[in-house]
C-alpha cells in the first residue's frame, strides 16, 4: 500500500463521505498533505488506519454530540443544499452554474419550490408606520449594525401569523420579507423591481456591476446547516413567525466567525495595503500567530467555488489582491472564501462600507426562509439535550 491515500481512498477506508473526511481534518483528527494536484489533498495511510481503528471503539455520547455540532456529522435531514466533493448544489442543481444567469427571484423559486411570480408578484410591500423616519436615523451606518434593528421594526405586526395563511399567501409574505430586508439595506422604499436591480439603482451601478451583485446574492442564498441556517430552523420549529426566523438568522450572521468575517477581511486588506510589501505583511501576521480571515473553508479543501466564481472577473483589475492570494496559498494552502470575495466585490464596485455583509445577509435570507419552511413541514421541535458537566447535586437523604 502507498504511504499516502487519496481523498476517495481515505474516505472509503474510514467508511465515510468526503464531507465527513474533511470534517475530520478540520477537527484535527487527520492531517491533509498537499498532493501533485493542488486541488486534491492526500493523507498518510498510517494516520487513516489509526483513525479507522479508533472509530471502531466505543465513544462516549458526550464526545459524539460535541463532534456532531462542530463541523461534524449531519444532524438533520434537508433537501435544500448539498456540499459534496468541493461543489455546491441547490436542490440538485450546481449553484455556480445556476448563478450565471439566475437572480434572487429565481433562486427563491428553486429553494422555496414555487413560482417566482407567486412569491414576489408585482406589488411592493408597505413598511411599518414611521419606518422612513427610523431609516433616516440609521442612514450611513454599516449594515452589520443597522440591518438587525431596522428589519426587526420594518414589518410591524402584519406578518405574525404566516403559518395560518394559505400556501400562496404565505409565499407572498416570504417575498415581502425579502423586499423589506432589501429596503432596510439600501435605505430605500420597498420596490417590486428585481432585487439586484434595486441594489444597482441604490448604489449607482451599471450593467456589469449589477450582474456581479446579482450573482453574489444567488451564491449567498444557502449553505446547508451553518450557524444562521440552523438558528432559523430552531426558531421555525417553535412555530414562531417567518420574520422571527429571518431576525434570528441576521443575529447569527452578524458574528465575526460568520458573516461578520467580511469586516475582518476588510481590515486585513487595509493592513496589507499599508504594509507596502504584501508578502512581508502576510508573513508577519503568520509569525505573530494571527489568522488570515477570508481564507480556507473546511468544506472546500481545494477552494471555495463561490469565491472562485465571484473573483474571476474582479482579480485582473487588482494585482495586489492576486499577489496576496498567491502568497497566502503558497504559505498555508488556503484559497479565498466567500467572505474574501464579498469584501473584494464591495471594494471593486466602491459600494458603501458594510455592503459585503449586507449582500451576504440579503442573499442568505432566501435560505433562512427555505429552512424555516422545510422545518415547519416536519412538524417537529428541535430540542437537543445538554451533556451536563457541572457540579452534581447533593444526594437526597
Amino acid at each position: 500500500m502507498s504511504a499516502y491515500l487519496s481523498s476517495a481512498d481515505a474516505a472509503a477506508l474510514l467508511g465515510v463521505s468526503r464531507q465527513t473526511l474533511y470534517a475530520y481534518v478540520s477537527r484535527g483528527l487527520l492531517h491533509a498533505h498537499p498532493g501533485d494536484d493542488p486541488r486534491e489533498s492526500r493523507y498518510l495511510a498510517e494516520d487513516v488506519r489509526r483513525l479507522a481503528g479508533s472509530r471502531t471503539r466505543g465513544r462516549k455520547p458526550r464526545e459524539v454530540a460535541k463532534a456532531a455540532l462542530s463541523w461534524g456529522l449531519p444532524v438533520l435531514e434537508s433537501s435544500l443544499t448539498l456540499i459534496e466533493d468541493g461543489r455546491l448544489y441547490y436542490r440538485g442543481l450546481d449553484a455556480v452554474a445556476f448563478s450565471e444567469e439566475a437572480g434572487m427571484e429565481q433562486a427563491a423559486a428553486l429553494l422555496w419550490q414555487c413560482d417566482a411570480d407567486e412569491a414576489f408578484g408585482s406589488e411592493a410591500p408597505a413598511m411599518a408606520a414611521g419606518f422612513s423616519m427610523l431609516q433616516t436615523g440609521f442612514a450611513g451606518r454599516r449594515a452589520e449594525h443597522a440591518l438587525l434593528p431596522l428589519f426587526s421594526l420594518a414589518c410591524g405586526d402584519d406578518l405574525g401569523a404566516q403559518w395560518q395563511l394559505q400556501p400562496g399567501r404565505r409565499l407572498a409574505s416570504c417575498g415581502m420579507l425579502v423586499r423589506r430586508l432589501a429596503a432596510c439595506l439600501l435605505g430605500s422604499r420597498p420596490s417590486a423591481a428585481p432585487v439586484h436591480a434595486q441594489c444597482a439603482q441604490a448604489w449607482g451601478l451599471e450593467a456589469h456591476g449589477a450582474a456581479l451583485v446579482r450573482r453574489a446574492l444567488v451564491l449567498c442564498a444557502d449553505h446547508e446547516l451553518n450557524a444562521s441556517g440552523f438558528t432559523a430552523r430552531c426558531i421555525a420549529s417553535t412555530d414562531a413567525s417567518l420574520q422571527a426566523c429571518v431576525i434570528g438568522g441576521l443575529a447569527a450572521l452578524s458574528g465575526p466567525r460568520h458573516g461578520g468575517t467580511t469586516a475582518r477581511v476588510e481590515a486585513l486588506l487595509d493592513e496589507l495595503a499599508m504594509a507596502g510589501d504584501i508578502a512581508a505583511g502576510i508573513e508577519a501576521r503568520l509569525a505573530r500567530g494571527d489568522d488570515l480571515p477570508g481564507f480556507g473553508h473546511h468544506l472546500y479543501p481545494a477552494g471555495d467555488v463561490r469565491a472562485a466564481a465571484l473573483l474571476a472577473p474582479i482579480l485582473p483589475a487588482h494585482p495586489d489582491w492576486q499577489a496576496a492570494i498567491a502568497r497566502i496559498r503558497e504559505l498555508t494552502g488556503h484559497a479565498p472564501s466567500l467572505d474574501f470575495a464579498l469584501a473584494a466585490l464591495r471594494r471593486h464596485l466602491d459600494l458603501p462600507p458594510g455592503s459585503a455583509f449586507g449582500i451576504f445577509a440579503l442573499g442568505r435570507s432566501l435560505g433562512w426562509i427555505a429552512h424555516a419552511l422545510e422545518q415547519r413541514d416536519t412538524g417537529s421541535l428541535i430540542r437537543p439535550r445538554a451533556s451536563y458537566v457541572g457540579a452534581r447535586p447533593e444526594p437526597t437523604p
